[in-house]
């Protein structure tokens, strides 16, 4: 190896180094310790983990009912949340990038939820619900505000989907304005000229000029309502009786209420193996339908 080539190893090493030190402690490691204490017993206390095999995780698909509730409504807000997100946002973008007043200001406007922390947001959409809508309620007579949003397990979930689409879809719409506003005019205008119309221009040639922005934006929120903790947490804490409660905060319960360690682990690694499949086959399937402009 010769000198430049040492060179460069050495400055490689001085700048990824530190960052990859403190990633390998924090991340790393962390997520070994991880898979090893799914294989014992362990509550957070006594000096020794007892290792029992596989017993953590034939107990989750046997016996843990609150495991399985916390799933399904899982699935259930990722669906919507990934069909009702991305639609807004897709919209927002296409009228976003007309020529209108204030367009600048409105884009501002949508992505400003995206800024508020998810706990903050959480606790002010709390007050929203109960204070807010109550207030509106009786002053209006409207049954929309009268309604226990947070009191029901059918409300609850719809109140924390309003939450996540209404913090997130700015974000999603920015992708959406940047794929939008880098498509070639020139096929847009030869569209015009040959007669299609709007609908026609918006299916067969925007949208698939523009699924490379899907396939991110699916991604970020299958990721992002999936992993889904902090918000919810302060906004029902996975209530009423454990109806709203993600798989994330049943990972916390687990774990850090009821001092099951080894539990929670087992129940970490499988929703990391879960989580990691299915983005993956969104990627691979989304990735099939792009096209070159």
């Amino acid at each position: 190896m010769n000198r430049r080539a040492l060179r460069e190893l050495r400055d490689d090493a001085l700048f990824m180094g530190p960052g990859f030190a403190v990633f390998s402690v924090i991340v790393l490691a962390s997520f070994v310790m991880g898979i090893y204490y799914s294989f014992t017993r362990w509550n957070g206390v006594n000096k020794e983990a007892v290792w029992i095999g596989l017993q953590n995780y034939a107990a989750i698909f046997k016996g843990d009912e609150q495991a399985g509730v916390a799933a399904i409504f899982t699935l259930k807000f990722t669906v919507v949340s990934l069909i009702l997100s991305n639609a807004l946002a897709f919209a927002l973008a296409l009228v976003l990038t007309m020529k209108l007043r204030l367009v600048s200001i409105l884009r501002t406007v949508f992505f400003l939820p995206n800024v508020i922390g998810g706990i903050i947001l959480g606790f002010v959409w709390r007050f929203i619900f109960i204070t807010g809508f109550g207030a509106l309620g009786e002053t209006t007579g409207w049954s929309l505000f009268q309604l226990p949003w947070l009191g029901t397990p059918e409300t609850g979930f719809w109140a924390s989907v309003i939450v996540f689409v209404w913090q997130r879809t700015g974000y999603l719409m920015v992708i959406y304005i940047a794929a939008i506003v880098n498509i070639n005019t020139d096929l847009l205008e030869a569209a015009r000229i040959d007669g299609a119309s709007s609908m026609q221009t918006l299916v067969k040639i925007i949208v698939p000029l523009v699924m490379p922005a899907f396939t991110v934006c699916l991604f970020l929120v299958l990721s992002w309502t999936t992993k889904m903790f902090d918000v919810i947490f302060s906004l029902t804490a996975g209530g009423p009786f454990g109806s709203t409660e993600t798989f994330a905060i049943n990972i916390y319960y687990e774990a850090f209420s009821y001092n099951n360690y080894g539990m929670g682990s087992a129940k970490a690694v499988l929703f990391f193996l879960v989580v990691g499949v299915i983005s993956t086959l969104q990627v691979l399937i989304t990735k099939r339908w792009e096209v070159e402009s």
